[in-house]
């Protein structure tokens, strides 16, 4: 099952007692600040969490899946995940 921003947006009033509405505010305040932190090219790190980064995929070469041609894939930056130490032991159950 996934978790949602919705989900995430209630679970905040239960755990300390804001309003839906300022939950939601303040969930997509902060995703706004994500967003655009990566897009100018920073990394970003929420200790306990992990960090986001960004990186940069030079070109090469591809194929079209439908018709197999071959072609030149662009350059393009993306954007990798890689959790903390403690994020790891939670999910790995320790």
């Amino acid at each position: 099952m996934t978790l949602t921003k919705a989900q995430i947006v209630d679970a905040i009033p239960d755990a300390v007692g804001f309003t839906r509405t300022r939950s939601a505010e303040i969930v997509e305040t902060l995703l706004e600040i994500v967003k655009s932190s990566l897009g100018s090219g920073e990394d970003v790190l929420i200790s306990g969490f992990g960090k986001f980064c960004v990186r940069d995929k030079g070109a090469r070469r591809g194929r079209n899946p439908a018709t197999g041609e071959s072609m030149t894939l662009d350059e393009r930056r993306v954007v990798v995940f890689r959790c903390s130490k403690i994020l790891r032991e939670k999910v790995n159950g320790r």
